[in-house]
């Protein structure tokens, strides 16, 4: 029912087309880079200068001779999200011993085969296996960021669910609705279990999803154990897309340093925002986004990303069709696989799409009077690898000369906001 993306299920985050870190340091390479570093100011590099002064190390051209090694070292610590060169040290030791154990066959001991780990995909459960847990894995997916989020009883609900599923995604309706109902069927076992644990990253995709758990949670009342693990940010990698890109030991550096009780402020923040999500317009949405909840660290931001979906006032454009368009007006012709692995490597502010998502959106876009892009070849060739060219009235559009509304023929939704030329135009 999902869509790949490094991958959290057959449906969620993507693979781009370059390798995304993993989150191993390795402390030799690190030293060497402060070496180079401390060279490079030595000669009066400019680049070196800013890298210290934005880590706090504003440096004339005169004092350049008398910084040491170990303030090299503090800079790559600090463009690394380390406080100091030792806690780097003590992170990078750490994670090479628990690669050690697991290497060995002695992972520690981190939970029991009577714990629950929930997560919106499948990405991270090799990685936990070989990290050592030993609990049960649950995958819900339902990818809320896309298609209708109805507010109705949950047996409508799921149905609608699966044919969007079925028909963005191409899957049969059967199997949609099969594994629909599986998934939320399995929610009802929650307590079942001694402890469950949520795995969650800070985009859309698990945000809302997150939202939908906590509502759920707190209507159904398990009894057990709940936590949370909730990452935005993970020491070392610049560009953090999601939890399935670790490596099984930052896994364990999540659930050390990420893991925190489910409060009753995160329940009811969830179930806020959920509400919200589901609302047939957006003001809702905006008043929980200016409220400022910090309950759930990572909900807010993600929610902004998630009403940036709906169009543009000038455009009519929502922000991924704004990128998918502006990247080819940068980088001029391109396959649609490599449009996607600009907008997950740079382009989107806040990433969420698996790649069959975004080919959804794709194909959304393309259902207009006049074509803001012509794709080459036919529907059987392989979608990434399709050459997408825009048009001038993609052009136009991009700049905000033409409104897409006005020329869009389908329907797309944001949450429970239908997006038309047959409604009245919800805008950012």
């Amino acid at each position: 029912m999902s869509a790949s993306r490094t991958s959290k299920s057959d449906n969620s985050k993507p693979s781009t087309t370059s390798p995304i870190f993993d989150g191993r340091l390795n402390l030799e390479q690190q030293r060497k880079r402060a070496k180079e570093l401390l060279r490079a100011l030595r000669s009066g590099n400019s680049d070196a200068q800013t890298r210290f002064a934005n880590t706090g190390h504003g440096i004339s051209t005169a004092e350049a001779g008398n910084i040491q090694l170990a303030d090299a070292q503090l800079v790559i610590a600090r463009e690394n999200g380390f406080a100091s060169w030792p806690k780097l040290k003590n992170h990078i030791d750490r994670i090479t011993e628990q690669n050690r154990q697991i290497a060995t066959g002695t992972p520690p001991a981190l939970d029991t085969p009577n714990t629950l780990h929930l997560r919106c995909g499948s990405d991270i459960r090799n990685g936990l296996g070989i990290a050592g847990f030993a609990g049960d894995f649950l995958e819900f997916a339902d990818p809320f960021c896309q298609g209708p989020v109805p507010d109705l009883p949950l047996d409508q609900f799921v149905a609608i669910r699966a044919d969007f599923i079925a028909s963005s995604y191409h899957i049969t309706p059967k199997d949609a609705l099969a594994r629909s109902q599986r998934e939320y069927s399995a929610l009802t076992t929650l307590d079942n279990y001694d402890h469950v644990v949520l795995w969650f990253e800070h985009d859309c995709y698990d945000q809302l999803i997150l939202a939908f758990l906590m509502d759920f949670i707190a209507v159904t009342k398990p009894a057990t154990r709940i936590e949370l693990i909730s990452v935005g940010e993970v020491p070392g990698v610049a560009r953090f897309i999601g939890l399935g890109q670790l490596s099984p030991e930052l896994l364990i550096w999540c659930w050390e340093n990420h893991r925190v009780s489910v409060s009753d402020a995160m329940l009811e923040a969830g179930r806020t925002a959920w509400k919200a999500i589901r609302s047939t317009t957006p003001d809702a949405l905006k008043a929980f986004v200016q409220s400022n909840t910090n309950a759930l660290l990572h909900l807010i931001p993600a929610l902004k990303r998630h009403i940036a979906e709906l169009p543009d006032q000038k455009s009519g454009l929502g922000l991924t069709q704004k990128l998918a368009l502006q990247i080819a007006a940068d980088h001029g012709p391109l396959p649609v696989g490599k449009i996607f692995g600009h907008l997950m490597r740079s382009y989107d502010p806040l990433p969420y799409l698996g790649d069959l998502m975004f080919w959804s959106e794709i194909q959304t876009m393309m259902e207009c009077q006049s074509p803001l892009f012509i794709l080459s070849g036919d529907q059987e060739q392989d979608w990434p690898t399709r050459l997408f060219t825009l048009t001038e009235t993609g052009l136009e559009t991009l700049a905000g000369n033409r409104n897409f509304l006005d020329n869009f023929t389908g329907n797309r939704w944001v949450g429970g906001i239908e997006v038309s030329p047959r409604t009245s135009r919800h805008s950012r």
